[in-house]
């Protein structure tokens, strides 16, 4: 077992007590076999047909008992083993998610999500189902030969258990050289792929002994690593000669000490049918499990928990405070950077707007803020933070379950003055109150984001990133909602889809494509040209026209600061 399989178990608790005390009945025909056995045969052997046939006839209703049983076990191991699946399935996504956000390739996020989690899992139902046959079956055992007699137990007892816990001693060192062999297979199936990719150039340049010498390392490893691993192969068999043939063994030799205290000819088959059709079984089924299903299970797990994202050190985390410090930022190793040695900081009571043209990094900028993506120099502290997108997300649930997924417990009156502050109230009336259930696929992109904003309202976040996420408001709410989060504690950045955003912040950033600059407004208008043409044509644009209030038609160009691609 592993940390994330006992964790998996601790949560579904009253699941693994059904399976336990389903389990009772199968120890059943365990405990009565040796026992049947050997009274039936004592009859026979006086003369009692009828009635050792009786005891015979009595392991039929026990065995249909033990069936029952069974099948309720079945039904327990469901609802241990599909939780610890989905355990695994959110790991896997959100490792694949996490090395996509830091751009990082993930080739085998599809062999993890499918293969190897259904080998776990299936490893994993296995696992749970060997070990507790070969606790049911020994324990009938156990019980049978005390109930058939002590001396009995005393011959067949120790040796058995001397053979488990030499398996159990050895799973150790067959887990470690499983997995070397694993890595081993690895390290050669990347090398032969290298190897014969370039095999037409290695042959025109005379190369073919360097190119056999780079596989023959690899190979060798690989060999001695299944050659270690095969040896614990012998080592399991070992140990079942011990477990297994050695109480039959030493039963029959001190047959003639047992029959001399009185053990009928019976009982002692009862003892050899035990060893026989009880602890071999028992004993083999557990070695196949956990030598075959049990390794798997455990390197295969393995491997899936490595697969995790160490974000780089230029990202950190902080309390109420986000900062960039001298942080500079490219699309690719190749490319002009979007934005280059900017430094900021956004705390308590600040209020900042990102304007710039269209495709120039804004929301890039966010990201990078966020820890979302990392610069490619400075760092980066990052606060604990909300940010709400440019297409906002609704739950199909009731309006206070999204308004309240933020922040738990919330009461009605706190759910509908947040609804209030950000412009959500009437919203909220409309839908039928805070017990109406929304379906996203009805709502405007504007209602959607009246209730994202609401629930971000609501968060503890000390710090709000607004990624455009008023474009589908009219100014007028725009407004109401941005000065509800400019009243709330903590600080504010809003990346403007209207210069008018600009004009109600407290510090202005503007990306240009050239650089970054950051002041107020009337700094920005004495050393910022593109500021300056920005506020020029709002200044000309008339009253009611569409764009009043907005930003410049030259928001909606191509412009980049740089040769890769933008997301903005």
């Amino acid at each position: 077992m592993t940390p994330i399989a006992f964790g998996v178990l601790h949560l579904r608790r009253g699941a693994v007590l059904r399976f336990l005390l389903w389990s009772l009945p199968e120890a059943l025909p365990a405990a009565m076999l040796g026992v049947a056995v050997a009274r039936s045969v004592d009859h026979f052997l006086a003369g009692r047909s009828l009635v050792g046939l009786a005891w015979l006839a009595a392991i039929i209703p026990v065995s249909l008992c033990s069936a029952v049983g069974a099948r309720q076990v079945l039904r327990g191991l469901g609802e241990m083993v599909e939780p610890m699946r989905d355990e695994l399935v959110r790991r896997v996504v959100g490792s694949s998610l996490a090395r996509a956000l830091d751009g990082q390739a993930d080739d085998g996020a599809v062999a993890r999500l499918t293969r190897q989690v259904e080998i776990v899992r299936d490893s994993f139902a296995g696992l749970l189902m060997v070990t507790r046959d070969f606790v049911v079956g020994v324990v009938g055992v156990l019980l049978g030969l005390l109930a058939l007699s002590p001396w009995v137990m005393l011959f067949v007892g120790p040796p058995f258990l001397l053979g488990v816990a030499g398996f159990v001693a050895s799973l150790g060192l067959s887990a470690r050289r499983q997995r070397a062999a694993v890595l081993a297979e690895e390290r050669l199936a990347a090398t032969a792929s290298t190897v014969v990719a370039g095999a037409r150039d290695a042959i025109a340049c005379g190369a073919s002994g360097h190119a056999a010498a780079m596989v023959a390392g690899p190979i060798e490893d690989q060999a001695a690593a299944e050659r270690a691993l095969s040896w614990t192969a012998v080592v399991r068999t070992l140990c079942f000669a011990v477990g297994g043939w050695l109480p039959l063994i030493a039963l029959l030799m001190a047959v003639p000490w047992l029959t001399g205290r009185g053990l009928t000819p019976g009982e002692v088959l009862g003892g050899l049918t035990y060893v026989l059709f009880g602890l071999q079984p028992a004993m083999r089924k557990l070695m196949g499990g956990l030598g075959g299903a049990g390794l798997r299970y455990t390197v295969t797990l393995g491997r899936l928990l490595e697969q995790r994202v160490t974000p780089p050190a230029a990202v950190k985390g902080a309390g109420t405070r986000l900062e960039a410090r001298h942080v500079t930022f490219a699309y690719g190793p190749h490319s002009e950077p979007v934005f280059r040695d900017l430094s900021l900081a956004v705390g308590e009571g600040a209020h900042l707007a990102v304007i710039g043209p269209s495709g120039i990094g804004k929301s890039t900028l966010a990201m990078v803020l966020c820890g979302l993506r990392h610069p490619s120099s400075g760092e980066v502290v990052v606060a604990d933070r909300v940010l709400i997108p440019q297409e906002a997300y609704v739950f199909s649930a009731t309006v206070r379950e999204n308004l309240a997924y933020l922040r738990p417990g919330a009461d009605d009156a706190l759910l509908n003055a947040a609804a209030a502050a950000v412009g959500a109230g009437t919203l909220v009336e409309e839908l039928g109150g805070l017990d109406a259930v929304v379906e996203p696929g009805r709502l405007s992109a504007g209602q959607r984001q009246l209730i994202a904003l609401a629930r971000a309202y609501l968060s503890s976040a000390p710090i709000v990133i607004l990624d455009e996420a008023t474009c589908h408001l009219d100014p007028a709410t725009e407004a109401v909602a941005e000065q509800a989060f400019a009243r709330r504690p903590g600080g504010l950045i809003v990346i403007a889809h209207r210069l008018s955003s600009a004009l109600r912040a407290k510090r202005i950033l503007v990306l240009d494509g050239a650089g970054a600059q950051l002041g107020d407004h009337a700094g920005l208008l004495e050393r910022s040209a593109l500021y300056r043409e920005l506020i020029s044509s709002l200044a000309h644009e008339p009253p009611g026209s569409p764009r009043s209030g907005s930003a410049s038609p030259s928001w909606s160009g191509s412009v980049t600061g740089g040769s890769g691609p933008s997301p903005d």
